[in-house]
Formats: C-alpha cells, structure tokens, sequence
C-alpha cells in the first residue's frame, strides 16, 4: 500500500512538472507595479487581471495594494479589494498613514487611510483629478499634481485670476498675438453673422466636437489625436477632511520630478527653460526651488542643449542625483549629481542609463537600477570617488528598488524561472531572501524553456549579444522550427531579465519552436556608443546583426533550417519588413505595429522625432539622409516571405497608415499578405492592452506560421 502511494504520488510530481506554458496563463501573471517603504512596514501596489463580471472572455486590469510588516515579511495584508483598485500608494513619515489614488466619476483622486484602523476616505475632490501624492516631512500636508487644459488654465478664475494669455505663440495663422483665444462678450454664435460672429460659430464647434483645430506640432497623443495641449501643475493640500488644495505653480508650462526639501519649506521640480517657447518646440528644462510660502521660484540649475529627470534628493536636502539627456537629438541618459544650490554639478562616469535612484542615508552612496547585458542590475556609486559598482546579476530584472534603512534593501525581482515576486536584501545584494509568493503557486508546476546566451563580433568589430531557447519538451534528435524574435525601440534590450516577453518567449518554446533573440545595434544596456551606431542605418546594419545571431541558432543540430520564421513589433516590425525584403530564409513573417515609410512617418506617429533625430528631414539631400534607402517600403517590391501585419486602429505612436501602405502594395503585387486591425487597440496592446485581444494577438502569430511550417 506505501509503495502504490509513493508511485501515486510520484506519478502526481511528474505531471505537475510537465505543464507547459498556455497562452491564457497570461491572465494569471501577477506584477508588482511600485513599492513604499519606511522602517518597519512597505506597501506594495499589484497589478492582476481578472475576468470582467457578465462578459465572457473579457478581463481587466485591477491594481490593490498590501501590507507588508518587515518584521514578519512573510504576512501580506490586503489593504484593497475589489474592482475599485487603488495605486500609487505613499507612506506617511511615521508610517500610521497612507495616501493612494483611486478614481471617481473618471477622475483619479487622493484617498487617505489609517494603517492602525478606520476606513479610507477621499481627500481630494478636484475637477482635474489628482495623482503622484506625496506627503510633507512633518506628514501635515500632500503634495500632488493634476493636469490642466489650455482652456481649462485660461478659464479658471482661482488658477487664473486675472485671465493671463501664454507668453509664447499659438502659433494659429493669421493672428499676431494670442488675444483670439479671450472669448469676446457679447459676441454670439451665428453662422450667418459678422466675422466674429462666424468665429464664435466655429469655437462652437470645436467645443462641441464637430471640429479638430489642430495648431500644434505633437497633435498626436497614443490613441486619438489631441488638439489641446495639457499641463501638469503642482497643488498642496493639507490632510484634513473638507480641506481645500492650494496651487503652487501656474502658467502655460508643466513642472515635474517633484520633491519635497526634508524642511518642507520647499519644492524642487523641473519646468521649461524658455517660458517663451511654444511647449512643443521647448525641449530643455530647468531645475527650480519653489519657496511654499511665498511661490517663488528660483532657478538652481540650466544648461544649454540639456533636459534633467529622475531628480533625487539626499536625505539632508543638500545634493541633487539625477539623470541628464541632451534635447532635440539622440539622447542617452546620464548620471549627474549637483549641490541644491546649483554649484558642484558632476556627470558620473557611467554607461548606462540609470533609473529608480536613491541615496544612502549617509548619503556616501547611490543605489540605482540600468538596462545592462540583458538584465536589469541594482548598482551602487561611492559618491565619494565616483566609482560603480554593480551588485546584480544580468540574468534578472530588478524593479522598484527602495531603501529601507542602512542596512536593508527591498525591491521587486523577475527572472526565468518566475516573472514576479518580491524580495529583501543587505545592501550588498549577496543575501536575498523570497518575501512573496505572487506568482510562486501557478508557476510552480510549469515546466519552462531557459535561455542560453552567446556572442560573436559583427563586421563593426561589436559585440552581438543574443539567447537561445530550446523547445520546452525538447528531445535529441528532433528538429524544431525557429523563430527569430526582435525587440523594438530601436534603443530597447531584450534579455532573461526583461520581464515584457516572458510569457511570449515561454508559450512559443512550449508550442515546439526554438527561439533566438539578439540586440542588435542600436539596442539600449550597452553604452552611448553601441546604442548610437545605428545612426542613419537601422536596416543593413542590425539585420546583419539579427541573422548573425539565426545563423548560428541555425547551426544547433535541432534545428529545421526549412522551418524558420521571423517576427517583431514596432521598430522590429520595421526590421522584419526590411529583412524579408532583402533575405528569403524565413517560411512566414509577423510584422507589428511598425514603421515601414521613414517619409510618412513623420506625419502618422507621434514617435516622429526618430525620423529626423535619426536621418534628417525628408526634404533634405537623400544621398546624406538615407530616409529612403532605409525605409522597407522602398523594397516592398521585393518582398517574396508570406507577411502578416498587425495594427491597433487607436495606434498614433507609429500610425496604421504605415501598415495600410504595405498591405496594399503587397496585394497589388499580388503578395501573400493578410492585413490584421486591432479595434481600439494602441501601440501598447501587447504591454497592457485588452486582454482578449492580447491573446488573440499571440495566437494569430502561431496559427499564421502554422500555415507553412506546421509543428503538429
């Protein structure tokens, strides 16, 4: 009888182990979208997807929050429940209280709970809606920001008292100053009438969107055009029941990176450099102090061609750490620090560029997290000698990094092996200990494909970095197909610890393909150089890249070189055109999302600043900008690989004209060519997109590559 349950339960081990990867595990990962912190106690904010009441095959995206008690880290307490959700959760400095963000009547408002006890209740109630809430050193107050309209700023009698214009131009032809936009009283609105008469008609109109009157340069948001230019303004309001918020900041310009000074006298924010310039055209910022009694700004620190981020104030409110990017070019990130008094300002020597920076408590060290190798490493600047240190490896992706004390780290960590969960550390990050179980109990009877990585020089003399993945139930002396996966960006990275591809990668091994995933050049993790060599090249240089790295996959003895088969989103979607374009290996390939007429794209997509950032202007000498040698259209003629295209109808970053372009031409040509439009869907559909049509998305690309290399 022992013997039949030991085999019984062994034969039950065995089983759990072989479940392989489902396209609709998608909707059992769970992520950890932030986390706050003090000494004892942190509050995490997590993202599930759960099935939407009454709507079969229809999900959506809730995000609670939970407690967790450092002295008992393995006890996680909901704090949150329910399809309401709340996010963006800030512990008081005592840690009794929290503030966190919840919507109501489709504005996101600041809501207030007692940790020791009591319901949440809603603090803020403004009409432009509050969000990144972050309380004052003594705990007293919020600070929050909300976003304003133009009209809404030129109309607001509290905000703007006394009816103030922009002090830069419209830019509305025709008229020499911005006096058109006060409206003229008296004045009614009749199509028949006089010319100011017919004005107020048209406003009318605009007003009850009848009419799109665009007068702007970015007119494009993600997913519908936007006429209206919006504000991000900086309010403060005290923790009090019926309290009224205050605005520190005014104006046709927005202020960001907010931080309290550790006084709480003060603010540092960014703003525009020149308040003169049109926001769409101004570029550079400035770092300012606001004095919160008396609003005045003050300007700490500006550079000519530079905007600033990622600001971070050290404990003692003495020293700035944040990121510098040069404006209106290729830009990479860099690591600076200045004193709060605009003297001392020091770039770091760091190739990377850096995110989520915290300062030590005696302030002798930065922790901070970069897209390196592959991975997304913690690393540590002795602020004294400059010197960096990486602590992590790059086989994961770490998230959310906050400093608990100074000796204790916490942070989010996703991997191979698990997609999510949360962890503690020493500051050495040698000795991490598994807090959570977030995606623990699904994942641990999944049987999953691990990533092998390899190297080779391209004819640039660059490393090439890129992974293989065998089938999930793979077996000597089978051939699988392979699948050629390219990230998009140009400037993104790919790697075991970048989590957007996990669940993809995963299902297609599961499914019996081989895959291989390179970053090419151009690709973000590896320096300014390397991320920047794509200059003017972003076909023939990084397919070499891309097929170097097939090519040797190609040469693993499992490999059907019959059967292989390519696909990418974005810019990928523009390296898949221009490979199968220019090389013929590939049985099937799924284009997404991307950008195949360089010309075109500087109208269709609100990404269009790549076009001239990378090339130049399209109406500039072709010989010196290669827009047309570098666009896949160009060679749409040569295109012979079975194509799939794929895009959201409510896509603006790159526009659906481009897929459209290709469709069309590729049928005329009498191609093989199926064109697949998303409904409502944006550039983010795969990220964080309706779930249903994220499935959809995974299973069309497999279905269409089944029709010419079918694994079963």
């Amino acid at each position: 009888m022992r013997k039949i349950l030991f085999l019984l339960l062994l034969a039950h081990f065995s089983f759990a182990q072989t479940e392989k990867i489902q396209v609709t595990d998608l909707t059992k990962i769970k992520n950890v979208v932030s986390i706050v912190t003090n000494n004892d106690k942190a509050i995490y904010a997590l993202k599930t997807i759960e099935p939407t009441p009454d709507k079969p095959l229809e999900f959506d995206y809730i995000t609670n929050l939970y407690l967790i008690n450092l002295q008992n880290p393995s006890k996680h307490i909901a704090l949150t429940r329910g399809n309401e959700g709340a996010s963006q959760p800030a512990l008081s400095p005592d840690g009794k209280s929290l503030a966190f963000v919840r919507t109501v009547k489709d504005k996101s408002q600041i809501f207030i709970m007692p940790l020791e006890g009591g319901e949440p209740w809603q603090l803020t109630t403004s009409k432009y809606g509050a969000s990144s809430p972050q309380f004052s050193p003594d705990g007293k107050r919020i600070l929050f920001s909300s976003s304003l309209s133009l009209n809404e700023i030129l109309n607001d009698s509290v905000f703007n008292a006394k009816k103030e214009l922009p002090s830069w131009s419209f830019e509305k032809p025709g008229f020499k100053s911005n006096d058109f936009l006060v409206e003229k009283k008296g004045v009614k609105a009749n199509p028949d009438g006089n010319i100011e008469e017919i004005r107020a008609y048209l406003n009318k109109d605009v007003v009850d969107k009848k009419a799109k009157v665009l007068n702007r340069l970015n007119f494009q948001g993600e997913a519908t055009v936007e006429p209206e230019m919006r504000f991000s303004h900086v309010f403060e309001i005290e923790i009090l029941e019926n309290a009224k918020a205050k605005a520190l900041t005014s104006g046709y310009w927005s202020f960001q990176n907010v931080n309290y000074t550790p006084d709480g006298k003060r603010i540092i924010a960014t703003t525009a450099k020149d308040a003169t310039q049109h926001p769409d055209r101004e570029q550079e910022n400035k770092i300012i102090s606001i004095d919160l009694a008396s609003l005045k700004q003050t300007t700490i620190y500006e550079k000519e061609g530079k905007s600033f981020g990622g600001l971070s104030l050290s404990p003692s409110g003495t020293k700035i750490a944040l990121v510098m990017n040069a404006a209106n070019v290729m830009s990479h990130g860099q690591l600076s620090t200045i004193n709060a008094d605009g003297t001392g300002f020091k770039e770091i020597n760091f190739d990377r560029v850096p995110n989520s920076i915290t300062w030590s408590a005696d302030e002798k060290s930065l922790y901070f997290v970069a897209n390196s190798n592959g991975g997304v490493p913690v690393f540590k600047l002795d602020v004294t000698n400059g010197k960096v240190d990486r602590l992590t490896d790059f086989e994961s992706g770490i998230g959310s990094l906050e400093i608990v004390n100074p000796t204790k780290a916490i942070f989010a960590k996703n991997d191979v092996s698990n997609p999510h969960e949360i962890y503690v550390s020493d500051l050495t990050f040698k000795n991490q200990t598994k807090i959570s179980d977030i995606n623990t109990p699904w994942i641990k009877n999944k049987k999953l494909s691990y990533p092998e990585k390899r190297t080779f020089k391209n004819s640039a003399g660059q490393e090439i970095e890129f992974w293989i993945m065998k089938p999930t139930d793979f077996v000597a002396g089978k051939k699988y197909p392979l699948l050629l996966q390219m990230h998009g960006g140009p400037t993104a990275m790919w790697g075991p610890g970048e989590a957007s591809m996990w669940h993809e990668l995963q299902y297609f091994a599961a499914q019996g393909y081989g895959v291989v995933f390179p970053n090419q050049r151009g690709s973000g993790g590896y320096g300014k150089d390397f991320q920047f060599s794509n200059y003017r090249d972003w076909g023939k240089g990084p397919q070499e890249d891309a097929l170097g790295a097939t090519s040797i996959a190609a040469k693993e003895a499992w490999v059907d070189t019959s059967k292989q088969v390519i696909t990418g989103g974005s810019y990928a979607g523009y390296l898949t055109a221009w490979i199968i374009a220019h090389d013929h290996r590939f049985k099937a390939a799924f284009a997404q999302r991307g950008v195949y007429d360089l010309t075109t794209f500087m109208g269709e997509g609100n990404a269009w600043r790549l076009t001239p950032n990378y090339f130049g202007l399209p109406w500039d000498d072709e010989a010196k900008t290669k827009i047309d040698a570098n666009s896949p259209y160009t060679f749409v003629d040569k295109i012979k690989t079975p194509l799939l295209i794929k895009h959201g109808e409510n896509d603006l970053r790159t526009g659906v004209i481009q897929s459209e372009m290709m469709f069309k031409s590729l049928k005329y040509l009498e191609k093989e060519v199926e064109y697949v439009r998303m409904p409502g869907g944006t550039h983010e559909l795969s990220r964080t997109g309706n779930v249903r049509q994220r499935i959809d998305r995974i299973l069309r690309i497999y279905e269409f590559f089944e029709r010419y290399i079918s694994t079963k």
